[in-house]
């Protein structure tokens, strides 16, 4: 946790007002972000500030001391989330525009049996999705998922459920995606030891949610693949593209280096060696991220044959698209440290020590609940871990990586009408909403209940 919040936390977490009005000031706040989300279709930038205003004054807090928490929280996330996003979003256009993204969907599916394809189909969607956003991702692939499902002769969704498992567990529980970057600073937990607990938990949750479920919803909802895409395809794979031991190395350089340092903060654990302090700089997440935009630039960039002036064409466009999620997740800060500073995280977590709750459970079903709302993993998020703050305090590492990891998981659950994500299956896939509902939010529900168990056991562990 940075040391502004740090001070911030300590300053202000006295309780401003009653534990009822503590309550009572962030039902308020999270209704209005509801409320003006989802009925008057209000941006969930506007909407986070706005409730975060009714949150302090609620309490009871002066309005210009909820201003200053409010910018407090807001510059805190932009400095160090905001920046990982940003260099997060330079490598996935680069992975995309140098053809790597089809280099590793062409590698391991073209090397799949039919009967192994929905295992094939989880794998690629892991790997796009490991650093890509969500939308990125299934536009990327429902090109591969039409193709794969044509000439397989499958149903499109037995075939496009196992990708889209693979994508939504990454956007939810592994960093640098924003859901888990914010938890993680919320919460103070160290991103070296989440993103090794994510793959863990998300490995198993993939699968399940994946493959195990995808030939059942195939069943339910039989749907053949269009045509589209077909001759577009055709034309790229004549294309110069990095190859596959390439793509997969810079695709896993960020992981590797960010992984390496925790791993050297448990087995050295000596900042004064050598080896340990190289490690503590290249694995910093800021670092590792520039360190794979840099190397993306030769090896995508340089391998797919582009010029200097294309690969900083290409990076100049990834920043547009993501301009609307630096302000929602930024201004999420804002919002968590708010209700940092009126002390209702204190309060949850005094009254979950007095009924015994479990803080992953709460942490999972406070983060389903305003899924469930908002229909956004992000705010879903950004809310959930922001009222667990309290809960997580003294807390060991890795249960504080759990506490993330249950947040990601409830962000995910049974995605609906009110989500964008739900809309562009829907219309992708050429189906219903019922179908929709009976393949992709129960794919979803799926994926957000196993993830609940696996994290539920790697706690007994941990």
């Amino acid at each position: 946790m940075s040391p502004t919040i740090v001070m911030a936390a300590t300053e202000l977490t006295e309780p401003v007002a009653g534990g009822g009005r503590l309550v009572i000031s962030a039902l308020v706040g999270i209704a209005l972000i509801v409320a003006l989300i989802t009925i008057l279709k209000v941006h969930p930038f506007l909407a986070l500030i706005v409730g975060g205003l009714a949150v302090g004054i609620v309490a009871g807090v002066d309005v210009a001391d909820v201003i200053t928490s409010f910018t407090t929280g807001f510059g805190t996330t932009a400095a160090g989330v905001g920046i990982l996003i940003a260099l997060g979003a330079m490598f996935a256009k680069l992975l995309a525009d140098s053809g790597g993204a089809d280099e590793i969907v062409d590698a391991i599916v073209g090397r799949a049996s039919t009967r192994m394809l929905p295992w094939a189909m989880a794998a690629v969607g892991a790997l796009i999705g490991l650093p890509m956003f969500f939308e990125i991702g299934l536009v990327l692939l429902m090109p591969v998922i039409y193709l794969v499902a044509r000439r397989a002769q499958l149903s499109l969704v037995t075939v496009g459920i196992p990708a889209l498992a693979g994508l939504s567990a990454m956007h939810g529980l592994v960093p640098p995606h924003p859901g888990p970057l914010v938890a993680i600073d919320s919460l103070g937990a160290d991103l070296g030891t989440t993103l090794a607990l994510g793959v863990l938990v998300a490995v198993p949750t993939v699968i399940v949610a994946g493959p195990l479920f995808a030939p059942i919803a195939g069943r339910w909802v039989p749907v053949p693949a269009p045509d589209r895409f077909e001759a577009a395809r055709e034309s790229e794979e004549m294309e110069q593209r990095p190859s596959f031991p390439v793509t997969l190395f810079t695709v896993l350089l960020p992981v590797m280096l960010m992984m390496g340092k925790a791993l050297a903060d448990i087995i050295i654990d000596d900042t004064e060696n050598g080896v340990q302090r190289v490690l503590d700089v290249i694995g910093t997440p800021v670092v590792a991220l520039l360190i794979a935009v840099i190397v993306a630039i030769f090896t995508f960039g340089r391998g797919a044959g582009m010029n200097g002036e294309a690969v900083a064409k290409s990076i100049e466009s990834s920043l547009p698209p993501i301009a609307g999620i630096l302000l929602i997740v930024c201004a999420g800060g804002g919002f968590k440290q708010v209700l940092v500073d009126t002390g209702i995280g204190t309060k949850l977590a005094d009254w979950a020590q007095d009924f015994d709750v479990s803080v992953i459970f709460l942490a999972w079903l406070l983060a389903v609940l305003i899924r469930l709302a908002t229909g956004s993993a992000t705010v879903a998020t950004i809310t959930a871990s922001a009222l667990v703050v309290g809960l997580a305090e003294g807390l060991s590492q890795g249960e504080t990586s759990l506490v993330v990891l249950a947040v990601g998981a409830g962000s995910v659950f049974f995605s609906h009408v009110n989500d964008a994500g739900f809309w562009l299956v829907k219309e992708y896939f050429g189906i219903s909403v019922g179908q929709t509902i009976k393949t992709w939010s129960a794919m979803e529900t799926i994926l957000s209940v196993t993830g609940l168990i696996f994290v539920l056991l790697l706690n007994i562990v941990i």
